[in-house]
């Protein structure tokens, strides 16, 4: 289990008090995007800090054969966790933006298959719609 608490996000600003159906399609097919891209960036992120920790320890052993200070050694050895520890963690935020992608296109997937429907009659009558909620049984 990793350390990452769920982030909950403000509401959608809502343009004209409604959020209509391409909207709030448009809007998650960003969000899956944007997750897209962060995800990729971040495996990019993981696999840079693992080659420069690597190098930090072929550094950290080419010290010690030519008889540096210990605590300079133990600085680059320092250094090179370090590293490590940020690749462990833009691994775990990558899977985190994998799974945010993988539900925001599932999310439009299943919008789609909802409301395309009702969105095409609505739009082909060209009637004006109550709002969101009026014909809602609570």
């Amino acid at each position: 289990m990793s350390d990452l608490v769920p982030y909950k996000a403000p509401p959608l600003p809502v343009k004209g008090g409604r959020l209509g159906f391409l909207s709030l399609a448009g809007k998650m097919a960003t969000l899956a995007a944007a997750a897209l891209a962060l995800k990729e960036g971040l495996w990019v992120l993981k696999r840079r800090m693992e080659e420069d920790a690597d190098d930090a320890d072929e550094l950290a052993e080419m010290c010690v054969e030519a008889e540096v200070e210990p605590r300079f050694t133990a600085l680059i050895n320092d250094a090179g966790t370090a590293l490590r520890d940020v690749a462990k963690a833009a691994a775990a935020v990558a899977g985190a933006a994998d799974e945010m992608e993988t539900n925001a296109r599932g999310f439009v997937d299943a919008h789609q298959s909802e409301y395309r429907g009702v969105y095409e009659v609505v739009r082909a009558s060209g009637v004006q719609q109550a709002k969101a909620g009026f014909y809602r049984k609570d």
